[in-house]
């Protein structure tokens, strides 16, 4: 007996050792140094390729705003079921899109969890939890908006089994979150220059007004949203291109913004998202995903920079590099009538100047200004029957798009309410084009299945993305499918 004991005695002496050289929850973060690495890897979760809807921009290929780009078969079984709403549970980027929305919850989880425990600066610690507060809001924020009903993760040791919380009980989640932040973190103006980018009370309030226009509570909505602008932090950048280009980064009109340096590879600080949307042959600037769709073009008005600051078209000089394109992608693409449906274009609003494809890498995509700020305060005071002020921030956008030309973009006088939303939601479509926000926004107000429905939109299902298959496959049956992906 003695000798058969020992040698598992043993054994499991050996297999409870714990790692040694190796950062572990047990001794990281335990230090001020360890609670702002912490923190900082939270917000590398948004340099991740598949943050961006599983890496591909799929939002903008989903809605009316955009085709899926690059040569006709590039990428088409992965992407192609997006343009036409065909995708099922398998569909590629789905279960990345998810798996990396959760590490990002786990990071702020850590943070959350561990730093109030560290002898440390008590403003320092309150800061950086406001911080992972903000961002698993964010996330959240996606993961409610794309699946709805989610398993709600708050600890870093969850049990194995996870069930999908109610939507209403997330959305309550990330508005209690984004409460906390918004207490805690400071204004854009009190960081100095080498913090600048982290989350703000501003971004805090702007997110929450966002999350209530999805939660139809439209005088929360307005209340942060006015919060925001009376706060003067913000801004509109006097030159349109500016407000997603270099020129802008981190600048008036940014209120949160994904901060990223010209090197391949998230790891090392660069962000993949324009280099997927860049220039494809010549100059050779990336993949050409996410072309923007005639209907997009065709929807500005008259003399509007903005589609010229948003649409990059072939032949177009930029930076004195003349566009030519990729010579396996037709310049022009027809229907069985012989009208012309989609043309080769690229999306101008991730484009950075430089010579390779690695200075793509270094754009720094918003994910949220102040012009969409404006935008959803003029949309949140319309609802609440305030069609005067909400006429004076929509105007404003449009007073910034048009540069000084008075000419063009007249201010809007409209008072009746359901015709002033639908120009707030007309606006929001031009100055937010290739964003990432159109498909929520029509899906938010009831218009996608209208807008969306030839494009193969089914109302009642495609409002969501069925939860990856794998998802389902682990949790061993605790989790269950939405509707009508079954």
């Amino acid at each position: 007996m003695i000798i058969l004991v020992l040698p598992v005695a043993a054994c499991e002496d050996f297999l409870d050792i714990k790692p040694q050289g190796q950062l572990t929850q047990e001794v990281f973060p335990t230090t001020e140094a360890d609670a702002i690495l912490a923190t900082n890897a939270v917000y590398t979760t948004l340099r991740q390729w598949h943050y961006h809807s599983g890496g591909y921009p799929i939002l903008d290929i989903m809605s009316d705003d955009a085709h899926k780009g690059s040569n006709p078969n590039d990428q088409l079984p992965t992407l192609g079921p997006y343009e036409t709403f065909d995708y099922t549970a398998t569909q590629d980027g789905l279960d990345r899109w998810w798996s990396t929305l959760y590490e990002g919850i786990k990071r702020s989880n850590t943070v959350i969890e561990k730093v109030p425990q560290i002898d440390m600066t008590a403003s320092l610690r309150d800061r950086l939890v406001g911080e992972a507060q903000f961002v698993r809001a964010l996330l959240y924020f996606d993961l409610v908006r794309a699946w709805s009903a989610v398993p709600l993760v708050t600890t870093t040791e969850p049990p194995l089994k996870l069930q999908r919380t109610p939507a209403d009980s997330i959305y309550q989640f990330i508005v209690d979150d984004l409460l906390d932040a918004i207490d805690v973190l400071p204004l854009k103006s009190e960081y100095n220059d080498n913090n600048l980018g982290r989350a703000t009370k501003g971004a805090a309030q702007a997110l929450l007004a966002k999350v209530y226009l999805f939660m139809e509570d439209f005088e929360n909505a307005e209340f942060y949203a006015l919060e925001v602008i009376d706060s003067e932090e913000y801004g509109l950048e006097p030159v349109f291109a500016n407000a997603n280009g270099p020129d802008g980064e981190q600048g008036t009109e940014s209120v949160f913004e994904v901060g990223a340096i010209a090197v391949a590879g998230g790891g090392s600080g660069g962000n993949q998202y324009a280099n997927t949307q860049g220039v494809r042959g010549t100059p050779n600037r990336g993949w050409g995903f996410n072309r923007p769709s005639l209907d997009l073009q065709n929807s500005f008005e008259a003399g509007d920079p903005r589609l010229d600051a948003t649409v990059i078209f072939l032949g177009e000089v930029i930076d004195g590099i003349e566009i030519l394109g990729d010579g396996t992608t037709p310049d022009e693409i027809e229907d069985d009538q012989g009208n012309v449906i989609e043309i080769e274009c690229y999306n101008q609003k991730v484009w950075i100047p430089g010579l390779s494809t690695d200075t793509q890498f270094g754009h720094n995509r918003r994910i949220i200004r102040y012009a969409d700020v404006l935008l959803m305060a003029a949309e949140a005071l319309n609802e609440n029957d305030k069609p005067g002020p909400a006429r004076q921030y929509l105007n404003r956008v449009r007073e910034r798009a048009r540069e000084g030309n008075a000419g063009i973009l007249p201010d809007i006088t409209e008072t009746d309410k359901d015709l002033l939303r639908d120009m707030i939601i007309e606006e929001r479509r031009h100055e937010l084009a290739m964003e990432g926000h159109r498909f929520w926004d029509l899906v938010r107000t009831g218009k996608a299945a209208e807008v969306l429905g030839p494009l193969g939109f089914t109302a009642g299902k495609n409002e969501l993305f069925p939860v990856p298959q794998t998802e389902l496959d682990i949790s061993q049956g605790s989790l269950t499918q939405n509707l009508n992906y079954e």
